[in-house]
């Protein structure tokens, strides 16, 4: 994707979404940095210099449609890039239905509303959504299921889009990372009672390089799928 693209992007202010919003930022490209509140969105402002920001609370999606409605919002749209997302492990017999309401908002419902949101500009650029997924998207574990199950349904709804908009030239990506060192990760160790050790799991910076080759990948070809695993 050549010139200045533009790319909405949640979840850049850690982990994989920080690497991708660095790496499109250094090559003078557009971003639209998504934030939860105002604090959020000047902490990104002061990060990504000439990036522009928007704000609203994916933990309540139906609340989206009018925050954007006071915000200006970009008039074309090459890539939104949905990197943002929340885990909350335990057994099926433990979790409370806030804790499957808060995953399944953050981690489904909200990219699906962003996505309807934008696709009249992502349809104008013949744009490209890109799903940032997870192992659990594909396999369900023992502990796993709320998050797992945000996750499965991400998988169909990226999957499903794909068949829409693929006659309008909207190219769509599922990218399904392992174990990644980040701020999530170590919640996770966390929950699990294990020890963090940073070194053992996937820079970001990895998953990033991935993310931009199906990007930047020429427009006759598509990467549907694509996993990525630890290889330490």
């Amino acid at each position: 994707m050549a010139g200045m693209a533009t790319h909405v992007i949640t979840g850049a202010g850690s982990g994989i979404g920080a690497a991708v919003a660095r790496r499109l930022h250094a090559r003078g490209d557009d971003l639209v940095l998504h934030a939860r509140d105002a604090g959020r969105a000047r902490d990104l402002a002061a990060a990504f210099p000439g990036a522009r920001t928007l704000v609203g609370d994916l933990a309540d999606p139906d609340r989206l449609s009018w925050a954007f409605s006071h915000q200006t919002l970009p008039e074309s749209v090459d890539s939104l890039l949905h990197i943002a997302g929340v885990v909350d492990l335990g057994d099926v017999g433990d979790l409370t239905p806030k804790s499957w309401r808060h995953q399944l908002d953050v981690n489904l419902i909200a990219p699906a509303e962003l996505t309807r949101h934008f696709l009249p500009q992502l349809r104008a650029a013949r744009g490209h959504v890109i799903f940032v997924n997870s192992g659990s998207g594909l396999n369900a574990h023992a502990g796993w299921s709320a998050y797992a199950a945000s996750k499965h349904g991400l998988k169909a709804l990226a999957d499903s889009l794909r068949q829409e908009e693929h006659a309008a030239g909207v190219r769509v990506t599922s990218v399904y990372p392992g174990r990644t060192a980040s701020p999530m990760q170590a919640k996770v160790h966390q929950q699990e009672g294990e020890e963090y050790d940073a070194a053992r799991w996937i820079d970001p910076e990895s998953v990033a390089t991935t993310i931009l080759m199906a990007l930047d990948l020429p427009r006759d070809a598509e990467v549907n799928d694509l996993t990525v695993r630890p290889g330490r």
